[in-house]
């Protein structure tokens, strides 16, 4: 090999070297750019899963709170025993014959209210007059026998006298009068059981009320013995309810009885939506059942419309006391927390504070509210899931307390409606300008959404006006 083919050589190995380490550089920059589009890739994936969990929004500014508050208010607040009960009849007797034999007809309908003493049905008589007739003959016989033996003794008497019989026939004649008398006050008995016998062939209604399936159809032969009897009657009016209450609460019922005053009671439905029947507490029971620490109670209803049935399961609200001039809020501004009971209260405009309070009486709309707040204080009643102490809020809705229409919501619109050149009717929310009338469907309408509404209500009226305004195009 020359000199000239050794440096060719040589440098073609010193190309080969170079292009081998510029290949190995771009793989690793490769490498290195996949890594980093990866990492990036998650980086963004996690922020937008933070974003949707809202624990993390690097774009976020610190926001109000969208809540909705209601007024502390001054009213007697009742305070109601509530309980389980089961509807139970006064009254109720099954139908019995009280002596064997065919049952001819039946004299009521599956359903009826009968009064006391309305026929019922009728039992063949036939064999009991009979039985009568013979009873009656019977008791004539022994009239007969009576009536000889008694003027023998008469006759025996006046032989006596004469000294013409022994005394002995005179006792035994008037043992004989005496033994006819007996028989014939068996006879009368005889003749008696045969009537009240043939009485029973009659079976009346014992009490008043409803009557109920028949057990037995007529033409079938029945008996004294039989155990289901003819029909059920059940007194439906009045009615009562029996329900159990804790023992504690026992002396504050018992208070009110001595005194003489009569305890409401009320009956709803199984969903406490729908109140069937109002009564007045009857009694109590004597004693406390010792397994579960409560006493029965009766209450009696008149139910003139029939809406208790004997064994319907109610929910019955017992009216206990009054409690007067107590300071209320709707149940739902009512926080509970491992300290006790709270409220967030607005303070201004835009912003809560929490406030500890004590709780007291309660029911299904409103609480009593023993210390801590003050009448006129306004409270959270929705969104206060999101708030903390200080929190800025943005009053969305403000909700009447009212114990006679706490179902009565309004959105304060008029405000936005007056910016706008709309002139307010809150009887109806109705913004009416330029012939221009809207409708507001308030209980649609969420804390969250208002705002909304209002933006909308703002933006079609604006619309309609100018619409309205612009001139006729010849």
């Amino acid at each position: 090999m020359n000199e000239h083919q050794s440096t060719l050589v040589l440098g073609l190995e010193k190309n080969n070297k170079k292009s081998k380490k510029s290949g190995l550089k771009w793989l690793v920059f490769i490498v290195i750019l996949l890594v980093a589009i990866f990492w990036f890739y998650k980086y963004q994936t996690r922020l937008a899963e933070l974003a949707d969990d809202k624990k993390f929004d690097p774009n976020a500014r610190p926001t109000s709170v969208s809540v909705s508050v209601a007024k502390a208010e001054q009213h007697d607040m009742k305070v109601f025993q509530d309980a389980l009960g089961t509807v139970t009849s006064r009254n109720s007797v099954i139908v019995k014959s009280r002596i064997d034999g065919q049952l001819v007809n039946l004299y009521f309908r599956e359903g009826q209210m009968i009064k006391t003493g309305e026929l019922i049905a009728q039992i063949d008589p036939r064999s009991y007059q009979v039985q009568l007739a013979q009873a009656n003959a019977q008791l004539n016989k022994d009239k007969a026998l009576l009536e000889n033996a008694q003027i023998d003794s008469e006759r025996y008497k006046t032989l006596i006298n004469q000294d013409s019989i022994s005394k002995q026939q005179v006792d035994t004649q008037a043992s004989l009068v005496h033994q006819y008398r007996a028989a014939l006050a068996v006879d009368q008995a005889q003749v008696d059981t045969a009537k009240l016998n043939l009485s029973y062939a009659r079976i009346t209604a014992p009490i008043s009320g409803r009557v109920g399936l028949r057990q037995v159809d007529a033409g079938n032969m029945i008996h004294s013995a039989d155990v289901n009897g003819i029909v059920t009657i059940t007194q439906l009016q009045p009615i009562s309810v029996l329900f159990n209450i804790p023992e504690d609460n026992l002396p504050a019922v018992n208070q009110r009885i001595k005194a003489g005053e009569v305890l409401p009671v009320e009956a709803f439905d199984r969903g406490q939506k729908i109140k069937l029947a109002s009564g007045n507490l009857l009694t109590a029971d004597n004693q406390i059942d010792a397994t579960t620490g409560t006493i029965k109670l009766r209450a009696e209803f008149k139910n003139q419309d029939g809406a208790l049935f004997p064994n319907q399961f109610v929910n019955v609200k017992m009216l206990v006391n009054v409690q007067k001039s107590a300071v209320v809020i709707p149940v739902a501004g009512l926080q509970r927390g491992k300290n006790g009971d709270y409220v967030y209260l607005l303070h201004g405009k835009n912003t809560v504070s929490l406030r500890p309070v004590k709780s007291g009486q309660t029911d299904a709309e409103f609480v009593v509210i023993v210390s801590g707040l003050n009448v006129g204080d306004e409270v959270v009643v929705d969104g206060a899931d999101k708030l903390s102490d200080g929190a800025k809020v943005k009053l969305a809705m403000r909700e009447s307390s009212s114990f006679n229409n706490a179902d009565n919501v309004k959105f304060d619109v008029t405000k936005h409606a007056e910016n706008i050149g709309l002139k307010p009717d809150l009887h109806g929310t109705h913004l009416g300008a330029a012939g221009i009338s809207r409708t507001l469907d308030l209980s649609r309408l969420s804390a969250d959404s208002d705002s909304k509404a209002i933006d909308n209500i703002k933006e079609k009226a604006h619309h309609k006006v100018s619409v309205k305004s612009k001139p006729a195009v010849e």
